[in-house]
């Protein structure tokens, strides 16, 4: 598709390093196809509340909500977020134009002294925002401390080499998409089952516009059904980023291997489901994985966690706490 010889297409992103990776990414591969951009960075409250969890800011798509009024506005036409952002609840004018091919899915550990996880000793501090994690830390190194880590990529780094941690965890995606390579540990996903949609960046547009038909030609078929079948799970059990959950599909010849579970938020109990599915009937399998891991008690574990947190911050209405992480 060319475009050349009209006005460029405007990049809304937010202003963080890796954000603006994400979009120079997709800046770059739209002009190969003959598709002029320009970059402009839009805060986000997402950005605003950083001396607090994620799960204790209230409302959702707290990445995305202002990105989405500026193209809404007619100010941006074209979106670029981290997949496990969006939330599902969406515009109606507004689309996944495409869901580009994913980068690494797993959780990686950053040590100050290079050491594994099952290396460290008693007592060491490991940093880290998301309950997903904390739970599964908790469960596979209960010997551990855990402390809440916020800010971008570069202040993560940069308390981990102060010494206010001994090891931190990161997506592995954000470390590829800044093309640092740093040594480290690529966790198992059989043990830290990564976060539905990490490691996926999406386009998105106005519908029927220039801007979407352009963004199409990005679209990864394969990592859009992978990305699908996680959503769908996590939609049946809800309670999004309150809620220790992973979800992780993946093609392995001619099946998707699916794992996800939900946790307890102390790690202790764990509901989980392993099974390999053929992409023909991906939808109606994940609907059934979904549903079978809330009846075996994921169900149970969501509502606990759920109830655990808004009791602490007061009763925010329950879909605006989901941040994002429902079918779409």
């Amino acid at each position: 598709m060319k475009l050349s010889g009209k006005m460029p297409l405007r990049i809304g992103t937010r202003g963080s390093k890796l954000a603006l990776a994400q979009a120079n990414l997709v800046s770059g591969l739209l002009l190969k196809n003959g598709v002029k951009t320009e970059i402009k960075i839009i805060k986000t409250c997402g950005d605003t509340f950083t001396d607090r969890p994620l799960h204790e800011v209230q409302g959702f798509g707290v990445f995305v909500r202002e990105i989405d009024d500026s193209m809404l506005a007619g100010d941006i036409d074209i979106a670029v977020h981290s997949m496990k952002d969006v939330p599902t609840e969406r515009p109606p004018e507004l689309t996944i134009a495409a869901v580009m091919k994913r980068d690494s899915p797993y959780d990686f550990l950053l040590t100050r002294d290079g050491a594994k996880l099952k290396d460290l000793p008693a007592g060491a501090t490991i940093g880290t925002t998301s309950l997903r994690r904390r739970a599964q830390l908790m469960r596979f190194r209960n010997d551990l401390i855990i402390k809440e880590l916020r800010g971008n990529i570069d202040t993560r780094l940069r308390k981990l080499k102060e010494g206010q941690y001994d090891g931190i965890f990161l997506a592995e995606a954000g470390l590829e998409r800044m093309k640092w390579d740093i040594p480290g540990e690529r966790l198992n996903p059989d043990d830290f089952v990564p976060s539905a949609n990490q490691g996926t960046v999406v386009i998105v547009t106005k519908k029927d516009s220039e801007a979407e038909r352009a963004a199409k030609a990005l679209d990864n078929e394969k990592t859009r059904i992978e990305t699908r079948i996680e959503r769908i799970i996590i939609g049946i059990l809800g309670g999004g980023c309150l809620v220790p959950i992973g979800a992780f599909a993946q093609t392995e010849g001619d099946k998707i291997h699916v794992r996800c579970e939900v946790l307890s938020v102390d790690g202790k109990r764990c509901v989980k489901i392993d099974e390999f599915i053929n992409p023909a009937e991906y939808e109606q399998k994940a609907l059934s994985i979904g549903n079978e891991l809330k009846r075996k008690g994921g169900g149970e574990l969501v509502e606990e966690a759920v109830k655990m947190f808004t009791a602490k911050r007061g009763k925010y209405d329950r879909e605006s706490l989901s941040c994002g992480l429902r079918s779409w």
